[in-house]
């Protein structure tokens, strides 16, 4: 089907008391075992890439923005759910920008090191501007996640929060709220007061990165308070990672078998179905599952 609009998404979510899942991919594999997923439980669905990662100048090989943009928007349009499909978190104008002519629908600018309050919301109040006249929405974020420790990162002031929304004209605001950024083990709890206090002044969607750490019943009621998208990735990864590892501990000497042929010995289809087992169990939570199917 086409790809909807996230304003759609996150407006049926928000009735139904739901969120939805950004499940993020790095190559077709883990694309596919987040589709399939995503139309096993008739679920609605975004999609996407990481920018800070493909826009790195450190990259070894230069990421092909323009293929992924086509890649990711063909997958959603031929996917049988409702699905939106976005650039995430990149720091780069330049990237964002030619994220939003490439084909994607959503797109984040995030903070670059070092740089001031002040210059953020410049930067994102001209993104906006920009993808707003390309028919493309912004997510942007407000606090600092701590980074694979519980401690750290700075929590999302609600009047900021507001005023913040006010000034860019985003459509869609991340905070800090005891989530974490690529927490590898463990879980943790959600500061749901603040949440509370944060739906109550934001006219956007609010949405939790790090949701690979959030211990599962915090999640769930700030889901119930209003939270409308979840992003999800290290779990993916992990995921991905051990199934590779388990199918490559093999005597299977044809290279073919290993890659392509589509068997049980593919590694590539372990991968896949490993994405896929992974986000079927996260959408148990958001409770996402049938949404597609009833329409909200």
């Amino acid at each position: 089907m086409p790809l909807v609009p996230i304003a759609k998404l996150m407006s049926a979510a928000q009735v139904g008391g739901y969120a939805v899942g950004y499940f993020e991919s790095w190559n077709i594999e883990s694309l596919l075992g987040v589709i399939d997923a995503a139309e096993m439980a008739e679920s609605p669905l975004i999609i996407g890439f990481n920018g800070e990662f493909m826009s790195n100048p450190e990259r070894i090989a230069p990421e092909r923005l323009e293929w992924l943009g086509a890649l990711g928007r063909t997958a959603a349009e031929h996917s049988s759910i409702p699905c939106s499909f976005i650039f995430n978190e990149c720091p780069s104008d330049d990237w964002v920008r030619r994220a939003v002519t490439a084909g994607f629908n959503l797109v984040m600018p995030v903070p670059a090191e070092g740089e001031s309050d002040s210059a953020y919301v410049h930067r994102t109040r001209n993104i906006v501007a920009f993808a707003h006249d390309h028919g493309v929405a912004v997510e942007a974020e407000l606090g600092t996640l701590p980074f694979g420790t519980t401690s750290g990162g700075e929590v999302t002031d609600p009047q900021q929060a507001a005023a913040f929304i006010a000034e860019t004209g985003v459509d869609l605001l991340a905070i800090s709220a005891g989530n974490v950024h690529v927490l590898q083990q463990g879980r943790r709890t959600l500061d749901l007061e603040r949440i509370t206090a944060l739906c109550a002044v934001s006219k956007v969607p609010l949405v939790l990165h790090g949701g690979t750490g959030i211990d599962d019943d915090s999640l769930r009621q700030a889901i119930q308070l209003g939270v409308a998208k979840v992003n999800y990735g290290t779990v993916l990864k992990q995921a991905y990672l051990r199934a590779v590892r388990t199918a490559l501990d093999t005597h299977e000497a044809n290279p073919h078998e290993l890659l392509g042929m589509g068997g049980i010995p593919d590694v590539m289809v372990a991968s896949r179905h490993a994405v896929r087992d992974a986000v079927l169990d996260k959408m148990q939570i958001l409770g996402c599952i049938g949404r597609a199917r009833h329409g909200r």
